[in-house]
């Protein structure tokens, strides 16, 4: 998705002064407001296209319901991969080398237990479809074609790319500040009641 040239300034030395205040507990609603206006925004044009995608497709709903289960599995289990792979860093970096190897087994379970999810979602491109004959599904996380022909390795390197993952943290964000959003609105209101019931009759 090409949006040309952001108008906004970009130099790092911006950057690293924003860190800084951040770090030391200030806050920018302006800048946050305009951040989450615009994952949403990229978020909504996304699922779109996704939407006009899957029309397309012409895809049963449990088709659709079956594939993105497994898509979901697929993501955990890499963001599980790479937490693992993370923490079998620290510990090597640590000295910690019984448990760095466990975690090194963690990944390779992990690994497989992934590949085994690929090749479930490419039988099931395989089967399902109008007639049986449904060359593409979409991806419900960046919209994507993925195609039955495609190998196990060029599925991976879908789930694993820059632009899938992108959207992912994408949506993860967009979790995030829910979650602060809810939080925000129930303290000032425990607050408040905190203060009528201190109050004089």
């Amino acid at each position: 998705m090409d949006l040309g040239p952001c108008p906004q300034s970009h130099l790092p030395r911006y950057k690293e002064l924003y860190d800084a205040a951040v770090a030391r507990g200030e806050s920018f609603p302006q800048i946050t407001s305009e951040h989450q206006r615009n994952i949403h925004m990229f978020i909504t044009d996304m699922d779109r296209k996704i939407a006009a995608n899957r029309r397309r497709l012409d895809q049963t709903p449990e088709e659709m319901e079956k594939s993105n289960a497994i898509m979901r599995d697929i993501n955990e289990i890499g963001e599980a991969i790479t937490a693992a792979e993370n923490e079998m860093e620290k510990l090597g970096e640590q000295g910690q080398v019984e448990e760095s190897l466990k975690e090194l087994a963690k990944v390779d379970a992990l690994k497989a237990e992934r590949s085994e999810k690929e090749r479930e979602f490419k039988v099931l491109q395989e089967n399902s479809g109008a007639s049986g004959h449904q060359k593409l599904r979409v991806c419900d996380v960046c919209g994507a074609y993925l195609s039955i022909l495609d190998s196990d390795r060029r599925l991976a390197d879908h789930f694993s790319g820059k632009m899938h993952l992108g959207y992912l943290r994408l949506r993860e964000l967009l979790v995030e500040f829910e979650k602060r959003k809810q939080a925000a609105t129930s303290h000032p209101r425990h607050d408040t009641n905190r203060r009528r019931s201190r109050s004089p009759p």
